[in-house]
């Protein structure tokens, strides 16, 4: 395309010029491996990017001379596709779960919330703890409070108190914060599906072989 011509869409979405399009008559030619070639002929970069089945890439426009590389750049793109995308998977967003009690909640009901509040830290999960207050409990609000502080205290391995109980109503709130990141903890979930998936594959290759898991 002559010098003048439309706009590419590569200009267009500020991709870098690439072979052909690069208009300048030298460049600082860096190789493959990101060896330092020097200072060529754009003419010549051209030919080497051809020897080499490989694109020429502009990476330093302002440069003077501009700097180009020579690399797969269809490969390099998607490259960078699949790294941007891993990042935004990885920048998981902390979610705030609610539980709800009453003061005089009986032992059970209790632990079966406990439960549902251990499951939200190991997630990953902030948890926010809200105490009911109805009729008369409204007139004794140290029974929430204990409860609340008894709570904190059964997951204070998982959890740190973020919000310290506060009056919000008839309600009484505190929210629980995990010690691990969300990321940190996805991690970790996917390592032990895949250790129990490791698992069933090894019981199931040593029944189908006929031996006891763990003998000789």
């Amino acid at each position: 395309m002559a010098p003048g011509g439309p706009i590419s869409a590569e200009t267009r979405f500020n991709e870098p010029r690439i072979n052909d399009r690069i208009r300048v008559p030298e460049v600082r030619l860096v190789g493959p491996n990101g060896e330092q070639v020097g200072i060529v002929p754009i003419a010549k970069a051209l030919d080497l990017a051809r020897e080499s089945d490989l694109d020429l890439v502009e990476v330093a426009p302002t440069a003077r001379p501009p700097v180009a590389k020579l690399m797969d750049y269809g490969k390099f793109k998607y490259e960078s596709a699949m790294k941007a995308r891993e990042a935004r998977r990885n920048q998981a967003h902390t979610i705030i779960k609610e539980i709800k009690l009453r003061p005089k909640i009986d032992p059970h009901d209790y632990e079966t919330k406990k439960g549902h509040v251990e499951r939200f830290l190991k997630g990953g999960d902030k948890v926010k703890v809200t105490i009911m207050f109805r009729g008369r409990e409204q007139s004794r609000p140290e029974l929430g409070y204990r409860l609340l502080q008894r709570l904190a205290q059964d997951v204070t391995e998982l959890g740190f108190v973020e919000s310290n109980p506060k009056q919000d109503g008839r309600n009484m709130i505190m929210v629980i914060g995990p010690h691990k990141k969300k990321a940190e903890a996805k991690a970790e979930q996917a390592e032990a599906r895949a250790q129990r998936n490791a698992a069933r594959e090894s019981a199931a290759d040593e029944e189908e072989t006929g031996t006891e898991p763990g003998s000789e």
